[in-house]
């Protein structure tokens, strides 16, 4: 018995015979592999042909969480799960969600494409680059991959943006010196607004926008804007997919696999998610793990589950209040702060 026991041994160890390969390997690959898990889909963003995760890690939600360690664990898991985008601002949480985004990304900057944006709210060229130092300080980075004029929500804001010396100016000279790769804007208000940043002429990137079920009913981002942007070819980042604090969800009218679903499941590179813990993050992996885009019968099935709960806007008020408009926005367009309006 010994010897037959070293004969098989030495057939296996020096490969010399197939036959014991195939009897002796299988079982112990049994007892090893690790399970396989669906990889999360990735997509070109628009005309940068650079492909990033359909979904992405938002910044604001990530400055909200219980503590660093916490911030730097979804970042981290993220990372490790296959998401590589990931979205920031220069006043989220007074720079809290840079500083956080930027430690956790030591030693893993090369895995991220990221983004932050640029708040000057009208001010001009001068004040976007100095933000744009403040940003590559916090993140602990020589150079963003993405950078976005933030919050086009003021009906002045497109003539204040491309005015001489103003903030897209002061995006064409980062991109010259090397130290953001691309460029873009968002905002949250109305279609109108984003249709004129975009009509007006610069060459942007990238734009983000709000997209999600309750959208398409209501001053409508994925009618009008979504079409202009895949024109020009843009990357289109949508955000907002559970209409921003998830009330829908929490009222019953939609369930988050339904609305993180029919967000990724638009023409769109990317949906930003707010994730503020890891329990959120798992949420939302479960989802994009090995995601298949829903059929356009889905969609709109889904479109006419909400309509009743839609068509007067009553879970996007990021679009008729003031909730969602950042503080510095509202000063440089002398409104009052949101401790005075009540938000």
């Amino acid at each position: 018995m010994k010897d037959s026991r070293r004969a098989a041994l030495r057939l296996i160890g020096g490969g010399a015979a197939a036959i014991g390969a195939q009897l002796f390997l299988p079982k112990i690959e049994r007892v090893s592999a690790a399970p396989q898990v669906a990889a999360i889909p990735r997509r070109k963003l628009g005309k940068t042909g650079v492909e990033v995760s359909i979904l992405g890690v938002g910044g604001y939600h990530l400055g909200a969480a219980k503590d660093e360690a916490e911030a730097i664990r979804i970042v981290h898991g993220a990372i490790d799960a296959g998401i590589n985008f990931f979205d920031n601002a220069w006043e989220y949480h007074d720079g809290k969600s840079e500083d956080w985004m930027g430690r956790a990304l030591v030693g893993k900057r090369e895995k991220a494409f990221l983004m932050t944006k640029v708040c000057t709210h009208g001010r001009g060229k001068a004040e976007a680059l100095k933000q744009l130092d403040d940003s590559l300080k916090r993140l602990k980075t020589d150079h963003i991959d993405l950078w976005q004029v933030h919050e086009v929500v003021y009906d002045n804001d497109p003539e204040r943006h491309y005015a001489k010396d103003g903030v897209l100016e002061a995006l064409t000279d980062a991109k010259k010196q090397g130290k953001v790769r691309f460029v873009g804007f968002t905002g949250h208000k109305h279609p109108d607004l984003h249709l004129q940043m975009i009509d007006k002429g610069y060459a942007f990137d990238t734009v983000q926008l709000p997209l999600n079920a309750f959208d398409s009913h209501f001053r409508s981002f994925e009618q009008k804007v979504l079409p202009r942007a895949r024109e020009k070819n843009l990357g289109i980042i949508g955000m907002k997919p559970l209409c921003g604090g998830g009330d829908p969800l929490k009222k019953g009218v939609l369930k988050v696999e339904e609305a993180l679903r029919y967000a990724m499941s638009l023409p769109v590179s990317v949906t930003i998610t707010g994730i503020d813990s890891y329990a959120i993050l798992e949420q939302n992996l479960a989802i994009a793990r090995g995601f298949k885009p829903m059929s356009e019968a889905e969609l709109k099935a889904v479109r006419e589950k909400v309509r009743a709960h839609a068509t007067d806007g009553r879970f996007e008020l990021y679009k008729t209040s003031m909730r969602y408009d950042g503080k510095i926005g509202r000063e440089q367009h002398a409104f009052p702060s949101p401790d005075k309006l009540g938000g």
